[in-house]
């Protein structure tokens, strides 16, 4: 998948994934992050997965702006596939995972994520987060492989 933004894209959707068994989650990721989590950033097309496959099905259909990983997730948890990700995908999206416990950003590092967020969820942290994945993504800087 080549995207490639320009400034007049600012005003222009874009489509994050959450995935988490949990609906509850999700629903938490969404209200934290928001439409819009930041002025220069698009507004957010989300697409809710609940199953690791329907993880990579997404992924393998394209289109994706930024990925939204639960570290806790069951029974798949999201730094695994985020480190599959990140070798099994060329121009692999922004993946955000969303940690429990601070002291777990080792094991989010090691995963190969490009950023984390913290639970319990604060709404400006995540919508930092996301923004700042969606410039980085934006911007055309290469994921770190």
């Amino acid at each position: 998948m080549d995207t490639i933004w320009s400034m007049s894209d600012l005003g222009e959707r874009v489509t994050v994934l959450v995935y988490s068994n949990s609906a509850d989650v999700r629903a938490a990721v969404r209200t934290a992050v928001g439409r819009r989590p930041a002025p220069d950033t698009g507004r957010i097309d989300w697409v809710e997965c609940e199953t690791n496959a329907q993880v990579v099905q997404q992924l393998d259909e394209g289109g994706l702006d930024a990925v939204i990983l639960d570290g806790e997730a069951q029974p798949t948890g999201g730094m695994g596939l985020a480190r599959q990700f990140k070798y099994e995908i060329d121009d692999c999206p922004p993946i955000i995972v969303l940690i429990a416990r601070r002291q777990d950003g080792w094991l989010a590092s090691w995963s190969l994520a490009d950023a984390v967020i913290n639970s319990p969820l604060d709404p400006i942290e995540a919508a930092e987060v996301v923004a700042e994945q969606l410039r980085r993504r934006r911007s055309g800087i290469p994921v770190v492989r």
